[in-house]
């Protein structure tokens, strides 16, 4: 069949500051939980001392680079480009009275660039970073004063940049913090689960809060949650892994239910109780948690398996979701499992459960990618998985499910968040720098970069069925 996005539908990619930035001590930054995890998300977290160096200190030289960066997504016929703030750059300590302005000139600087483009802003508040000073002197999200830090932030970003971004995320992949608590809420990975449901409850609360000031500053913004899309299906059909599989499904729902409901949703009483956990709730609270978000957005990359049986559980641990293969799927280099149609599931699943516009603003496949003698790179396996995956999409929006866009992760190498690698490419735009952070730093395009400016131009019409391969 033929495939025909609609006319006002947004394509384009996706990065995060710590990720392309570079200049982590330029322009009075302050540090960031990402500076503390200098061999990523599951490497160890280590104090940063003057002279210690991290391939994320220079990224992919975004800083600096980002009008060249921009005329190559333009050039690919971008209309939107997700990016998010560094906190850090614009409260370095995360609870000053007054904001950085170097930090707000220079996202000044790459918006005003992005508009020169025709490319929309699509922007994170919070991506997998936040002023470390709030987590050593107050103990992050643990403690209820970063909820004002981080409103007071919100408040500022909104009023400096009212007329240049009209769509806003609050926190990347919320749900996150239940796997990785220290990149996720700036707690200590040993951290109990009361600590932790704790601090997540003050991170909603301030993404409510973040939701309210947005529709009152900027009344013609669209502001979203954004969650990490871990759909699991069960192992078997036995009725204890399909109910194993409702209650793991239930434990990243939970956030996008409080952010698109304005309410915790009642399985939870349940739940909390179950583990042990009494939450410190206010009345302001369950005031502030009914400003509800105008769309829900997502990442998706695998999909998983769920069950009840111990033995197979224990399979699946030590990778960081603890997510049980699914003997019907590949994978990819990384061990990642591809499941095109999961993410036509998880559309279904979230409009069906929200019915609110959704966003996918993270998808794609990270691959070592082979530099050919003539330059060239040819990555027809990163073709075929985003191909698989949009036509997925199409069928959605056949479907009836709302899907406001597509941002690709990432339309330009950049450091990978698990592991903190360079090999790991995402991109359209390949950069030249390695896992050691040598290279020149050119850009050069990618086979798949040609590939998407004619998804793009013909609003998914080349696109290629599974009949048609």
């Amino acid at each position: 069949m033929g495939y025909r996005f609609p006319e006002s539908f947004l394509w384009g990619g996706a990065v995060a500051a710590n990720q392309v930035e570079g200049a982590y001590d330029i322009g009075s930054k302050g540090l960031s939980t990402s500076d503390l995890t200098p061999q990523g998300l599951l490497g160890p977290i280590v104090e940063r001392t003057p002279g210690d160096a991290c391939i994320k200190d220079v990224a992919i030289d975004f800083y600096h680079r980002f009008a060249q960066d921009i005329a190559l997504f333009a050039e690919m016929g971008f209309t939107v480009l997700r990016t998010s703030i560094a906190w850090s750059r614009i409260f370095p300590d995360g609870d000053e009275a007054e904001p950085n302005e170097d930090g707000l000139a220079f996202y000044d600087r790459l918006f005003d660039e992005m508009a020169k483009h025709r490319i929309q802003p699509l922007v994170t508040l919070s991506h997998y970073e936040m002023p470390y000073s709030l987590v050593k002197k107050h103990g992050g999200w643990g403690n209820r004063y970063t909820i004002d830090c981080f409103e007071r932030y919100a408040t500022t970003v909104f009023k400096r940049y009212r007329h240049k971004v009209k769509y806003w995320l609050t926190f990347n992949e919320i749900n996150m913090s239940l796997h990785e608590p220290f990149t996720g809420v700036g707690l200590p990975r040993d951290s109990s689960r009361q600590q932790i449901y704790q601090a997540i409850h003050h991170q909603l609360v301030a993404s409510a809060k973040a939701v309210k000031a947005c529709h009152d500053i900027i009344p013609d913004a669209k502001i979203g949650n954004m969650l990490l899309g871990g759909i699991l299906y069960p192992l078997t059909c036995k009725p204890a892994d399909v109910m194993k599989c409702l209650m793991q499904n239930r434990e990243w729902q939970f956030f996008g239910d409080v952010q698109v409901r304005g309410a915790y949703p009642s399985y939870m009483g349940r739940t909390l109780k179950d583990l042990g956990i009494t939450l410190d709730i206010s009345e302001e609270d369950l005031h502030a948690l009914k400003e509800t978000v105008d769309f829900v957005s997502f990442s998706y990359y695998m999909s998983g398996c769920s069950s009840a049986d111990e033995n197979e559980i224990a399979k699946a641990r030590g990778n960081i979701l603890d997510l049980i293969p699914n003997p019907y799927l590949q994978s990819s280099e990384w061990g990642w499992q591809i499941d095109p149609e999961g993410l036509r599931y998880l559309l279904n699943v979230l409009y069906d459960r929200y019915q609110k516009p959704l966003f996918i603003v993270e998808n794609g496949l990270g691959a070592k990618d082979k530099l050919e003698a003539d330059g060239s790179i040819n990555d027809d396996y990163r073709i075929q998985y985003l191909n698989d995956h949009l036509v997925q999409v199409a069928e959605a929006l056949e479907d009836g499910v709302e899907v406001l866009g597509y941002t690709s992760w990432g339309p330009i190498d950049l450091v990978s968040a698990s592991k903190a690698e360079m090999s790991k490419r995402y991109g359209f735009i390949y950069v030249d720098r390695d896992d050691k952070g040598c290279g020149s730093l050119e850009r050069r395009r990618k086979k798949s970069f040609y590939w998407y400016t004619d998804i793009i131009k013909s609003k998914g019409e080349q696109l290629r069925s599974v009949a048609e391969e």
